[in-house]
């Protein structure tokens, strides 16, 4: 791996922390540990084998999702820290506004480009499949009337854009940690790291010091998280398969297939980018990062892997280490294409059960509205379906609809937090690429 000190404390700290990741062979155990949890949940599920009465087996499926509860606090303990840090950090590598301001003029516009063409895929495969169609009405009685009480509820501010675009400046920085509000803390950590560069490094080394650690101390405390692994994805599988059984799976299943079939389609198109426009060979690409695809597919979490994709990204893709600290810290945080498009699929699919017809403004509305609610999705499980919620309300449908989809949600979280990250290390070639010219 490319360390800027690979001497110093803080490199070989952040060497250890992901070398032993790498080492663990954490892709075989994972693999293991979902396909234990299949079949344990299938020999407990009452839809399944039904070894044991419901009320045990939802017991043991609490009990046995324990590791995986523990690895997510885990994760979201560090996620603000490890961000803020990272950015800063990022920043100040690149040592010159020159080139941030380079960087930053071509990634944002890059960032929202791709986050539109993902959910034009998913407005676009939904309206010629319309899995709203093949959804029985029974069905949908009893998702909303068994899952009703499970639905995240999160509603927008009533604000005007210019209201939004001033409140995008976190003004308690505590109270944005607080609620989770990444967006906010990703503006502040940026306004850090440009004021860290403008002023003389014996000002700012305390501070620096201070990120450094922050980064160290997060890595490390992943790599303790990523040690649960196998049996956090094991206890989290085994629970998810005895709550739904395949009666979910199945009900829904031409929902789950256009989801798949939509992220499919945008892995085709960073191929694509990454052939086209990083200049790169696509099979090179992908062998490269299919660990990081594993172990994020397995965790659900862009944040839990975000050391193992800079790796990839300075070590296997060759990409500079001042443009892969930058992007993929930022990418995990408002790069969430494989979200964007999940969202998307969902909403027209709700709409097409409950009979929500859309204009064609309401339509390129929803295009908008997705974007901005993607970008400072916290990196974590689950919260795809909270911003979904919020979604529902602007369009007419109701929220308690997501019950019909909760049950199979964790599964396409899984997928679409892969091409999240696939996303981030395709970001990561192409401004490679473009900052060379």
């Amino acid at each position: 791996m490319i360390l800027p000190y690979p001497q110093s404390p803080r490199g070989q700290s952040l060497l250890k922390s992901i070398s032993s990741m790498i080492a663990q062979h954490l892709w075989l155990k994972i693999l293991i540990g979902m396909g234990l949890g299949i079949a344990v949940g299938l020999a407990l599920s009452p839809s399944g084998l039904a070894l044991v009465t419901q009320e045990t087996a939802l017991t043991i499926g609490s009990w046995i999702a324990l590791p995986g509860r523990i690895f997510l606090g885990l994760i979201q303990m560090v996620i603000v820290p490890l961000v803020v840090c990272s950015i800063i950090l990022g920043i100040t590598t690149s040592g010159s506004l020159d080139f941030l301001k380079n960087m930053g003029s071509r990634l944002v516009p890059y960032f929202i480009f791709t986050t539109a063409l993902s959910i034009s895929i998913g407005l676009l495969i939904v309206h010629i499949v319309k899995p709203g169609e093949f959804i029985d009405a029974g069905f949908i009685e009893a998702a909303m009337s068994s899952n009703v009480g499970n639905v995240p509820a999160q509603t927008f501010e009533e604000l005007t854009i210019p209201q939004r675009i001033a409140n995008l400046i976190p003004t308690n920085f505590t109270q944005a940690s607080l609620d989770r509000d990444m967006l906010k803390i990703v503006i502040g950590a940026i306004i850090l790291g440009i004021v860290m560069l403008s002023l003389k490094p014996a000002t700012t080394k305390p501070f620096n010091d201070l990120c450094v650690f922050g980064q160290v101390a997060t890595m490390r405390i992943i790599s303790w998280a990523m040690m649960l692994a196998p049996y956090a994805v094991f206890g989290l599988i085994g629970d998810i398969v005895i709550k739904i059984g395949f009666d979910a799976l199945a009900g829904v299943g031409m929902y789950f297939i256009t989801v798949l079939g939509g992220l499919l389609m945008m892995l085709c198109m960073y191929i694509l980018i990454v052939s086209i426009i990083a200049g790169r060979n696509p099979l090179d690409f992908l062998n490269a990062i299919r660990e990081v695809q594993l172990l994020a597919f397995s965790t659900s979490s862009s944040a839990a892997v975000m050391p193992l994709s800079i790796q990839a990204a300075e070590e296997k893709l060759n990409v500079r280490p001042e443009i892969a600290r930058f992007v993929v810290p930022l990418g995990a945080t408002i790069n969430m294409d494989g979200t964007a498009l999940y969202q998307a699929v969902a909403a027209i699919f709700l709409c097409q059960i409950f009979g929500v017809d859309l204009s064609g403004g309401e339509i390129a509305l929803l295009l908008i509205t997705t974007v901005g609610a993607s970008i400072g999705t916290p990196a974590t499980p689950g919260v795809g379906i909270i911003v979904l919620a919020t979604i529902l309300i602007g369009i007419g449908v109701p929220a308690e609809g997501i019950g019909i989809i909760l049950g199979v949600d964790r599964i396409l979280d899984m997928c679409r937090t892969t091409i999240n990250v696939t996303g981030d290390l395709t970001a990561t070639t192409v401004m490679d690429r473009w900052m060379k010219t």
